[in-house]
C-alpha cells in the first residue's frame, strides 16, 4: 500500500529517502512527505498529487549528495519519507505523511482500528488534531507518554504500541535522539537494509537495492532501533537476533531497462522469469520434478490429500482457479479456490486430510495473510506459492515455494501470474506423481511442454505490434465481454480485470457457457467480445456456438487461439492465432496477448498505466 523509506548515514538525507520512494511510488501516490531534523527542529516537506510535486518543492535540496561530494557536509544524515494511498483523510498536503507531535515525527503504512477512541482520550487531555488521519494520533500517543511519564523514547514506543490495533508499520524519530529511528511492525510490511556506517528502512526490498543486497525483515510485534550501521530487534521487550538474508535482485531489474512502462517491461520479461521458476526443479535426464523446499510425505501428506483450499486475492485468484484445473485434473485431489477475503470470515470444517494453499506476489496481502492465519488455527497444513523472499506470507506458512519472478514494479500484475502459473503446474505434477495418478509416460509429456513454455510466451509477445493496433481501434469502447471455458475462462477474467485496472473501462471475464443466463442481453454492436480458446477437445466447439450467439446480434469478436478454423475466422472480427501450444500451456500462452491488448488500449486512452487510479500494487489493510 503506502511506500515507507527511511535513512540513517552520512549522505545528505534527502536525495537517499525521494530515491527510494520513486522507487516505492507505485505503492502509493495521492500525497508524499519527507522530514529531517535541522538546528534541533524539524523539517518537513509535504505534497498532494505525484511525487513529482514533492520533488518540485524540495528543490535544489535533492541536488547535492554527499556519497557523490564528499567534500560537502551533511545538514542531517536521519531522515523518514512516505508516498500515501489513502485510507483515513482525503489525499491532501494536510494529510499526507510525515506527523509530527512535539518531539515525535512519523510515517506510517496500515490502519490503526481503535484510532477514534484514542483520539477522543487525547483530545481530552488537551491535544489538537491538524488531519483527519488515524496515523496522527500515534505521534500524539508517543509524545504524551514521554512528557507526562517521563519515560524513554523507546519505552514510549512499547507503551504506545501495546495501545494501539491494526496493521502497521511505523517509522518514528525524535527530537532527543536525533540518530536514531524506531520501528514498529504488525501485519504491514518493513525490511531494513545494512551497509557500511549506514542503514536503510523500507517498505519493500526494491528500494534498498541501489544501496545493499543484505536485508534484515522486521517480523510483527517486533520493535527495531535503527541507528548508522546497525539495527537491534526486539520482542515484548527482548532481544530477538536475526542474521541478514542476501537477496540476489539487483537495482537494475528494478528500472524500467528502454521500456516506455514497467508494464511492458515485465510482460517482456515473461519468458525469462517462468525459465527462473522451472529452474532446477525439473530433471530432464530423470523426467522428474524436484522441489526440495516442500515436504511433500510429512508436512503435505501428499499420498493421502483429499481436499484442497486455495486462497488469494486479484490476480493471484485467478491463478488458483487455473491451478485447481491442474491439481484436480493431475492428482486427482478436489480443490476450492477461495477469496481470501471471505476465507478468512468463514466457518470451515475443518478436513484431517486437508491442504491451505497462498498465492501472493507481494507476500504481504493482508486478507491472504488472515486467511493463511485461519487455516493454521484449524492446524491445516500450509504452504505458500510467493515471489517476494522474506515475506510475510513467505515466513508464515509452514513451507513455501518461491516463484523467482523478482520485482515487479507495475500495479497491474503480468509476470507474476505467468510464475503463478508456472509454480502451480509444477506442483500439480509433482503430487501426480508421488499419488500415481499419472504415468511416467504422461510426466514426461508434461514436463516437455513446460520446457517448450519460455519460447511460446516470445513467439506471444512478438506479435505486439499486431495487437497494438487491434487494441487502438477498441479505445473507443466503454464496455467489454471476456469468454473462456474450462481453464481458459479463468484466463478470460485476468483479461477482463487487466482492462479495466489500466484503461478505466467496463470489463467483465465469463464462463462462455453461461452467456444464455444472463450476459448475453449486454452483447451489442457497442460490447466487443474477447475470446481466448483452444484446441482442447469438447471446450473448442462449445466456444464456438457461443461465439455464434455473439455474432447474430451483431457483437464484434477478437479471438485469441493456438489455431483458427475457418468458422472462427468467418465470426471474428479479429482473429490473434499463435500456432500450435501443448494443452496444459494454454492458460500461460494465450494471457500474454490480452496483457499487451490492455496495455496498448491504457496507452492509446492515455491513462497512467503503471500507477492506475486508486489502486495499489500491495493490499496491506482491509
Amino acid at each position: 500500500m503506502c511506500g515507507i523509506m527511511g535513512y540513517v548515514g552520512p549522505r545528505e538525507a534527502y536525495p537517499v529517502l525521494v530515491g527510494g520512494l520513486e522507487r516505492l511510488e507505485y505503492r502509493g501516490y495521492d500525497s508524499a512527505g519527507v522530514s529531517r531534523i535541522v538546528d534541533g527542529k524539524y523539517e518537513v516537506y509535504r505534497a498532494s498529487g505525484k511525487l513529482s510535486e514533492l520533488k518540485n518543492l524540495l528543490g535544489n535540496k535533492l541536488e547535492v549528495d554527499v556519497s557523490v561530494h564528499p567534500g560537502v557536509k551533511a545538514q542531517t544524515h536521519v531522515g523518514i519519507g512516505h508516498t500515501r494511498w489513502a485510507t483515513h483523510g482525503r489525499p491532501n498536503e494536510t494529510n499526507a505523511h510525515p506527523h509530527v507531535a512535539g518531539s515525535i515525527c512519523l510515517v506510517h503504512n496500515g490502519i490503526i482500528e481503535n484510532y477514534a477512541e484514542i483520539k477522543a482520550q487525547l483530545k481530552n487531555s488537551g491535544r489538537t488534531f491538524l488531519s483527519e488521519t488515524d496515523t496522527e494520533v500515534v505521534a500524539h500517543l508517543i509524545d504524551e507518554f514521554i512528557n507526562q511519564e517521563k519515560i524513554s523514547f523507546l519505552s514510549a514506543v512499547r507503551k504506545a504500541v501495546s495501545i494501539i490495533r491494526g496493521s502497521y508499520a511505523l517509522l518514528i524519530t525524535t527530537l532527543s535522539e536525533p540518530d536514531r529511528i524506531i520501528i514498529a511492525k504488525n501485519s504491514s510490511p518493513i525490511v531494513i537494509g545494512l551497509a557500511a556506517d549506514e542503514t536503510f528502512i523500507a517498505s519493500d526490498i526494491a528500494a534498498l537495492l541501489p544501496y545493499t543486497r543484505n536485508i534484515v525483515v522486521v517480523d510483527d510485534g517486533e520493535i527495531a532501533c535503527v541507528t548508522r550501521g546497525t539495527a537491534t530487534l526486539e520482542k515484548d521487550a527482548k532481544p530477538v537476533v536475526r542474521e541478514p538474508l542476501h537477496v540476489t535482485w539487483d537495482a537494475i531489474t528494478a528500472e524500467k531497462g528502454g521500456f516506455k512502462h514497467f508494464m511492458l517491461k515485465e510482460i517482456h520479461e515473461q519468458p525469462n522469469v517462468v525459465t527462473d521458476t522451472f529452474r532446477g526443479r525439473i530433471n530432464q535426464d530423470k523426467q522428474t520434478i524436484d522441489l526440495p523446499d516442500l515436504d511433500f510425505d510429512q508436512l503435505l501428506n501428499a499420498k493421502n490429500l483429499d481436499h484442497i483450499y486455495i486462497a488469494a486475492c486479484g490476480t493471484a485468484w485467478h491463478a488458483g482457479l487455473v491451478a485447481k484445473y491442474y491439481i484436480e485434473e493431475f492428482a486427482k485431489i478436489p480443490v476450492e479456490v477461495e477469496y481470501a477475503s471471505e476465507f478468512r470470515y468463514r466457518s470451515i470444517p475443518a478436513r484431517k486430510n486437508s491442504l491451505f494453499v497462498a498465492i501472493s506476489q507481494s507476500g504481504e496481502t493482508i486478507d491472504t495473510l488472515g486467511a493463511l492465519s485461519y487455516a493454521q488455527s484449524l492446524r491445516i497444513p500450509t504452504f505458500a506459492i510467493c515471489n517476494v523472499i522474506g515475506s510475510s506470507i513467505a515466513r508464515k506458512a509452514d513451507q513455501v515455494l518461491y516463484t523467482h519472478a523478482g520485482p515487479e514494479i507495475s500495479v497491474a500484475s503480468t509476470k507474476a501470474f505467468l510464475t503463478q502459473l508456472t509454480a502451480a503446474y509444477l506442483f500439480a505434477v509433482k503430487l501426480a506423481s508421488i499419488r500415481g495418478t499419472l504415468s511416467a509416460g504422461e510426466i514426461t509429456e508434461k514436463l516437455n511442454a513446460l520446457v517448450a513454455l519460455p519460447n511460446l510466451i516470445d513467439q506471444a509477445i512478438k506479435r505486439d505490434a499486431e495487437i497494438e493496433k487491434i487494441a487502438e481501434r477498441y479505445n473507443r469502447f466503454g464496455n467489454f465481454l471476456f469468454l473462456g471455458r474450462g481453464f481458459l475462462y479463468p484466463v478470460a477474467m485476468e483479461g477482463a480485470l487487466k482492462l479495466k485496472e489500466i484503461s478505466y473501462v467496463y470489463a467483465q471475464g465469463y464462463p462462455a457457457g453461461e452467456m444464455k443466463h444472463g450476459p448475453i442481453s449486454l452483447v451489442d454492436a457497442n460490447t466487443p467480445t474477447l475470446v481466448v480458446l483452444g484446441h482442447d477437445g469438447v471446450n473448442y466447439e462449445k466456444a464456438m456456438s457461443n461465439l455464434k450467439e455473439v455474432e447474430s446480434r451483431g457483437g464484434k469478436i477478437v479471438a485469441i487461439t493456438d489455431r483458427a478454423t475457418d468458422g472462427l475466422k468467418e465470426a471474428a472480427s479479429h482473429v490473434i492465432e499463435l500456432g500450435a501450444i501443448p494443452r496444459d500451456m494454454l492458460p500461460m500462452v494465450l494471457t500474454v496477448p490480452l496483457q499487451l491488448f490492455a496495455y496498448y488500449g491504457a496507452v492509446s486512452r492515455g491513462t497512467d498505466v503503471d500507477q492506475p487510479r486508486n489502486l495499489a500494487k500491495s493490499v496491506t489493510v482491509e
